[in-house]
C-alpha cells in the first residue's frame, strides 16, 4: 500500500512540475558560441542569462518564470538556419539574435513562418527590415544610418581621397556602399572600392594594391579579426595611412591581433562601449555583470542582446502574451528603458534614435571615447 501511495505521489508531483514548466515563458537566444565570433556569443549568453535570473529572482513576469532556450549558430548561416528550426520547435515566443547580418538573415524566414518574434542584435544590413516581415526587429542601427555617420566623420576629418574596402558580407558591403553614396553627395572622392577575402592570414597584396591609389584614408568596413590583421601588416610594410572602421571593429580582440603599436591611432564609429553607457539600468547591470564574471562585456553587440531581452520583458509585463501582441506593443514604443539607453522601434522594426560615438585606439591599446 505504501508503495502505491509513493507512486501516486510521484505522479502528482510530476504533473504539477510539468504544469509549472508549461506555464513558463520560453525565450530563445541564438548566438555564436563556437566559431570566430565565439567571444561575442559567450557574452550574449552571459548577459541574457544574467537578466533572466534577475527577472526570475523577482518572481518572474506576472508570476511566470522565464526559461531561456539557447542555440549555437556558430556565426554562419547554415548553422543559424538549423538553430532557428530548433528554437521554433521548442515553443519559444521570441528569439533574440544573432550577431552578423548574413547569419541573422538565414533565420528570418524560418522564424517568421513559425510566427515567432525575432530581435536581431548585431545585424545592421538595410535589407533585413525592408522585407516587410512583421515580427522582425533589431536593437542595432542600420547600415544607412551608419553610412551617413561615417561620411560625416570623414568630412569633419577633411579627408579628400578615401579607399573603401569591404569583405563582401551583407553588413560590410552594405556599409561601404552606403558610405560611398554619402561621400559622393559631399564631393569626396572614392579612389578604391573592392573586397578582401575574410579569414586569410596575409593581406599584404591587398594593402599594396590600396597603396597604389594613394588614399589619405582607408575605411575597412568589415569585422575586427581582419581589421587587426590589416593594421598589423600595414605597420609591417611601413605604410602610415590613417585607417578607420565601423561598428564591427568594436572588439578588444582587434588590439590583440594587431598589437597596440599597430592599432594606435585607428578610429571607428560605433554605439557606445559598455563602460561608456550611462543610463541607470546600464550602471546597475554593469556592476552585476562584473560581480559575476569579473570583467565588463567585451563589446556593445552582446549588450544589444540584453537590450532585446529588456524590450521583450517590458512587452510581456504589459500583457503582450503572444508574438503578434508583442510586435504590436514594441512598435508603439519610443523610449522603453534598456541597457544602452531609451529604446524604441518604427513600423519596419528598426531601432529609432541616434547613438553613434567615435572611438580612437590609444598607444596602450585602449578604446578612448572622443569628446
Amino acid at each position: 500500500m505504501k508503495k502505491i501511495q509513493i507512486f501516486l505521489f510521484c505522479i502528482v508531483v510530476c504533473i504539477f512540475a510539468s504544469a509549472a514548466r508549461a506555464d513558463d515563458i520560453k525565450i530563445g537566444l541564438m548566438c555564436p558560441l563556437t566559431g570566430k565570433w565565439a567571444s561575442e556569443g559567450a557574452d550574449m549568453k552571459n548577459i541574457v542569462s544574467l537578466l533572466v535570473d534577475e527577472t526570475n529572482a523577482k518572481g518572474g513576469i506576472d508570476g511566470r518564470k522565464v526559461e531561456l532556450v539557447i542555440e549555437d549558430d556558430a556565426g554562419e548561416p547554415r548553422s543559424a538556419a538549423l538553430a532557428a528550426q530548433k528554437l521554433a520547435s521548442a515553443g519559444v515566443v521570441a528569439v533574440i539574435g544573432t550577431y552578423g547580418s548574413a547569419v541573422t538573415e538565414a533565420a528570418q524566414n524560418i522564424l517568421d513562418e513559425a510566427g515567432i518574434v525575432q530581435i536581431g542584435t548585431g545585424s545592421t544590413s538595410v535589407r533585413l527590415t525592408e522585407k516587410g516581415l512583421p515580427l522582425f526587429f533589431r536593437t542595432s542601427p542600420r547600415d544607412d544610418a551608419q553610412g551617413q555617420a561615417a561620411a560625416d566623420l570623414i568630412e569633419a576629418g577633411q579627408y579628400k581621397k578615401v579607399a573603401l574596402l569591404h569583405d563582401n558580407s551583407s553588413y560590410s558591403k552594405g556599409l561601404a556602399e552606403e558610405t560611398g553614396k554619402n561621400l559622393d553627395k559631399k564631393n569626396i572622392q572614392v579612389v578604391f572600392f573592392d573586397a578582401l577575402t575574410p579569414g586569410e592570414r596575409d593581406y599584404t597584396a591587398t594593402l599594396t594594391k590600396l597603396k597604389t591609389v594613394d588614399p589619405d584614408l582607408v575605411f575597412y568596413t568589415g569585422y575586427y579579426p581582419e581589421t587587426g590583421m590589416l593594421l598589423r601588416q600595414k605597420k609591417e610594410m611601413g605604410w602610415a595611412v590613417p585607417m578607420m572602421g565601423g561598428d564591427a571593429a568594436n572588439h578588444q580582440d582587434l588590439v590583440k591581433i594587431a598589437g597596440p603599436g599597430a592599432a594606435a591611432g585607428y578610429f571607428f564609429i560605433s554605439p557606445p562601449l559598455p563602460q561608456d553607457m550611462d543610463s541607470p539600468e546600464a550602471k546597475g547591470f554593469l556592476e552585476a555583470f562584473k560581480g559575476k564574471f569579473g570583467q565588463p562585456p567585451v563589446s556593445i553587440w552582446a549588450v544589444m542582446a540584453g537590450d532585446a531581452y529588456k524590450a521583450l520583458e517590458s512587452a510581456l509585463a504589459a500583457g503582450a502574451d503572444n508574438p503578434e501582441k508583442i510586435a504590436s506593443w514594441l512598435k508603439k514604443q519610443t523610449a522603453t528603458p534598456s541597457l544602452s539607453g531609451p529604446l524604441g522601434f518604427n513600423e519596419k522594426g528598426d531601432r529609432i534614435g541616434d547613438f553613434y560615438r567615435v572611438y580612437t585606439v590609444d598607444d596602450q591599446g585602449r578604446f578612448s571615447l572622443n569628446k
